[in-house]
């Protein structure tokens, strides 16, 4: 009988732009100590947290590619949903809570022109804390089907950086990779009036994937 060679196609995962600064020292130091390790009982001791180390960066930030799904909005985020508010001006905020152990690359909730991107200093109150709101944080603004589509990056007690990937004036498409938050740390997306909620809280999410409405 013939013997089949088809095999199901494996998902292609790369490393998040904006890793290098917390990778490659990491790296770095787990490849000297493993190599130094043969020779000394100093270095076979370090060797161990040091490679542990550099595993745990490695699959922290690991960016795996996505079949973005069908949907008016969907989540920019991986991670779980935190809360989700009324707003005053007839929108609605669902909050993402992102821990170290999610993607932490975002992606573009939908298609559209970034019409702003403004960075905020603030606190590293933890990402899980109502605080937080005053936290570290880059708003954005995309001009939509939609209409404004505001989204925001918040650092957290660890994540101490947050990394735009397009500026100003990029037209996107809906689940593009638009930045990078190290660390564990929150995403909120704010849906416009009219615009129903689709997930509840505690309801998992995953960027490019999840959709935030109801259709």
């Amino acid at each position: 009988m013939p013997h089949s060679s088809s095999t199901a196609p494996r998902a292609r995962v790369r490393l998040a732009r904006g890793a290098s600064p917390w990778l490659l020292p990491t790296v770095a130091t787990a490849a000297v100590s493993l190599a130094r390790s043969r020779r000394s009982g100093r270095w076979a001791a370090a060797a161990v947290p040091a490679t542990a180390l550099a595993a745990g960066m490695l699959w922290f930030f690991r960016d795996p590619e996505r079949e973005i799904a069908q949907g008016r909005v969907i989540s920019p985020a991986d991670g779980v949903v935190q809360s989700i508010m009324p707003w005053k001006d007839g929108r609605t905020r669902v909050a993402i809570f992102m821990s170290p152990l999610n993607v932490h690359v975002n992606r573009a909730p939908l298609a559209g022109t970034v019409t702003s991107v403004e960075h905020i200093p603030g606190g590293f109150v933890p990402a899980f804390n109502k605080e937080s709101e005053n936290n570290e944080r880059v708003v954005w603004h995309f001009d939509t089907e939609l209409g404004d589509i505001e989204m925001v990056q918040i650092a957290g007690a660890v994540a101490r950086r947050i990394v735009p990937y397009v500026p100003q004036g990029t037209k996107v498409e809906q689940g593009e990779r638009i930045g990078l938050i190290r660390f564990g740390s929150r995403i909120d997306i704010y849906l416009p009036e009219g615009v129903e909620t689709g997930v509840e809280v505690g309801e998992t999410t995953t960027a490019g994937v999840t959709r935030l409405d109801r259709s």
